[in-house]
């Protein structure tokens, strides 16, 4: 009998040196590998007999009769077979790698589909290497399936784990923990139904319900959880004494700029909270570049001269020594009695030692770091005010630990991620919101543009001309590494295609999460020195450094992002005084793409995050999962809006009548949370 909670070794086939790869992926158990979802599906395009209006790089399926005999030959210790084709008058040259026995599986005079990526091969010629080929009947089934395809990391392909997921999913049948009047209620799947599906989709609507369902479970138990945690505290009463406001108001009237009418507003709301009768827990919402960093700044310093601690936690080194730097200036420039400190996981033990001395002691100070704040050994004697940095990429557990440590402080979150306000009053009913909807004046508006792959050159010297002119720019591409059947750019491959293009002339530097935190610090602190001209990245610079000489971003297969990760994204550029812009690359079929056409023409991210709720459908989505808001696996704030609502009216109404969830009935959705809060969801 299979077990959730057996290793991954239980699988056949699995033995250590696939259990190993598995770990790379953090999958040890089945249970997480039965949670590892698909990070997008793959439909089979329709065979062509053309390849007008064809880009390179692109997928295709080409629908072709063999002519001439396929060839092998040798060279050095590698078997390459070759054959020659003709599609409509263009000569198409068919390779493939150590595959000898491809030559006795094509027939002359037989029609095939040859399926793979086609590219250039001179100025007449195309190629395609390694393609996959198919009978034309066999191919027929094909394109009536869906295929799902797994972020991959080296040693695994995508077989592999299907072939896995496919042995737990058909040996399995998860019991399920909705009370079947709710499933009805809500018109859903069952679970086990969904979990077949979610993986292997008998069609795009079955995958579709799927989906749904898993969300529907993951907002549900996010909402129970939030709820049930809510029940167990009382206010706190505010026993801080803040009296001075000498050093913050030096702060404030010695900008150097104007603050924005926002920025002002939030500033009095949260002094308001600083005054009222109990403790209070507020998020602080700014679009990218509103000026968030200052706000804190201000804030801290309020706590720190009445004698208290003031923290802010960033989600990676990177940002969290770049707060610790602006912080340092900040102190010189207003000649600050106050210290600042930075905790991080790199630091050795003895610098940990010495940082956990300082907070014990009753100096007042700020504090900064990672979530190394929140360690059991970081113990704090006077801390009066927590702030959590991009809070969506903490987790509801990690957030609410920085928010008990020391004796019941003040609790910041800020959030770069636009959430239209109905949205905010559902994931943040038990805070107080501030919203900071402007922009600092003195910031140039970045000018967008939508192109075609066709138009990649031109935009490529674009950037060429802005580097002569002394600046920098970002290439962000989907992928790190070219994985099975996937038409994206990815990373490493684009990176040598950068550098061939430019030859000696740009210096390009790659950057993606699957690099150590050292090799991601080394590489943007490259950039932000100006010794790389070019950073190509995947999307883990949507949170990194600040390079205000950065003024061009080039989104490969932006058609393919979520409007909210494109927004965060193009916040990396137009932090700096000179013209900025953002280039998104369109690789649909479409004409015109409502959603790009949306970002293009509007810098707002509250409008765009509105636009994008009625621009997604329920069978609309990009990928699996895109505004990375509270770092679901599955479900997406904006996308997902009404299934969000609905399992927050669900959790309340179950709560309303079983607070505790301590009905038999009820038994197994706590079953099912225990399991969530011991594996991968990390959120609860």
């Amino acid at each position: 009998m299979m077990i959730l909670e057996d290793s991954i070794k239980t699988l056949k086939g699995v033995g250590d040196k696939i259990a190993g790869f598995y770990e790379k992926l953090s999958l040890k158990s089945l249970w997480d590998l039965l949670f590892y979802f698909p990070r997008t599906y793959l439909e089979f395009p329709k065979p062509i007999d053309s390849l007008a209006d064809i880009c390179d790089g692109e997928i295709v399926a080409l629908r072709i009769c063999i002519q001439e005999s396929p060839k092998n030959r040798k060279t050095g210790k590698m078997d390459i077979t070759t054959l020659n084709t003709f599609v409509e008058n263009v000569p198409v040259n068919m390779v493939w790698f150590r595959s000898p026995y491809i030559k006795s599986q094509l027939n002359l005079h037989n029609t095939y589909i040859f399926y793979g990526v086609i590219k250039s091969d001179g100025p007449y010629r195309k190629k395609m290497e390694q393609p996959v080929i198919y009978t034309e009947e066999k191919y027929a089934k094909e394109l009536l399936s869906v295929q799902p395809i797994y972020g991959l990391t080296k040693g695994l392909s995508n077989n592999q784990i299907k072939k896995n997921v496919s042995d737990i999913v058909n040996s399995l049948e998860m019991e399920e923990f909705l009370p079947n009047d709710l499933l009805k209620k809500r018109k859903l799947e069952s679970f086990s139904y969904a979990l077949k599906q979610i993986h292997f989709p008998n069609t795009f609507d079955s995958l579709c319900q799927a989906r749904q369902r898993l969300v529907y479970n993951e907002f549900f138990a996010f909402f129970l959880n939030m709820e049930m945690t809510k029940t167990k505290e009382e206010d706190v009463p505010n026993h801080f004494k803040l009296l001075k406001n000498e050093y913050y108001q030096k702060c404030l009237d010695g900008l150097p700029f104007a603050l924005t009418d926002g920025q002002k507003t939030c500033l009095s709301e949260v002094m308001d909270d600083f005054n009222g009768e109990f403790v209070s827990q507020r998020l602080i919402q700014g679009d990218v570049g509103s000026g968030k960093t200052i706000i804190a700044f201000l804030l801290m310093t309020y706590m720190v001269e009445n004698g208290y601690q003031a923290a802010i936690m960033a989600p990676t080194e990177i940002l969290a020594t770049q707060h610790y730097h602006t912080f340092l200036k900040y102190i010189e420039d207003y000649d600050l009695p106050f210290e600042a400190i930075l905790l991080t996981g790199s630091k050795t033990m003895k610098e940990k030692r010495m940082v956990y001395e300082k907070l014990a002691s009753d100096t007042p100070c700020y504090v900064i770091g990672t979530n190394a704040l929140i360690q059991e050994k970081a113990n704090y004697d006077s801390l009066g005010l927590v702030i959590t940095d991009e809070q969506h990429r903490f987790g509801v557990k990690q957030r609410d630990a920085f928010r008990k440590k020391g004796k019941g402080p003040f609790t910041l979150v800020m959030s770069a991620t636009p959430i239209p306000r109905t949205l905010s009053m559902i994931l943040y009913g038990d805070m107080n919101i501030s919203v900071i909807s402007d922009v600092p004046a003195k910031r140039l508006p970045i000018k967008n543009a939508v192109i075609k792959q066709k138009d990649v050159p031109t935009a490529y010297q674009f950037i060429y001309k802005e580097i002569r002119l002394g600046r920098q720019a970002y290439v962000i591409c989907p992928l790190v590494e070219a994985s099975e059947k996937t038409e994206s750019e990815n990373v490493t491959d684009y990176g040598k295609k950068l550098r061939q293009y430019y030859q000696d002339t740009v210096s390009v530097g790659v950057l993606h999460g699957r690099m150590t935190a050292e090799e991601k610090a080394s590489v943007m602190e490259d950039f932000a020195a100006q010794k790389i001209d070019v950073l190509v990245s995947t999307t883990v610079v949507e949170v990194g450094v600040n390079v205000p000489n950065a003024s061009v971003m080039l989104i490969e297969n932006a058609n393919r992002f979520g409007l909210a990760q494109l927004h965060q994204l193009r916040g990396r550029v137009g932090r700096g005084e000179h013209q900025s812009y953002c280039i998104f690359v369109d690789s649909s079929k479409e004409d015109k793409n409502k959603r790009l056409d949306v970002i293009s023409h509007s810098n707002d991210g509250f409008y765009i995050a509105s636009e994008d709720l009625k621009l997604r459908g329920p069978g609309d989505f990009y990928g699996i999962r895109q505004s990375g808001e509270f770092d679901f696996s599955l479900g997406d704030i904006y996308q997902d809006a009404p299934v969000l609502k609905i399992a927050s009216e669900d959790v309340k109404e179950l709560l309303s009548s079983d607070p505790r969830l301590s009905l038999d009935e009820h038994a197994k959705i706590k079953e099912y949370l225990y399991h969530l809060n011991q594996h991968q969801y990390t959120n609860l």
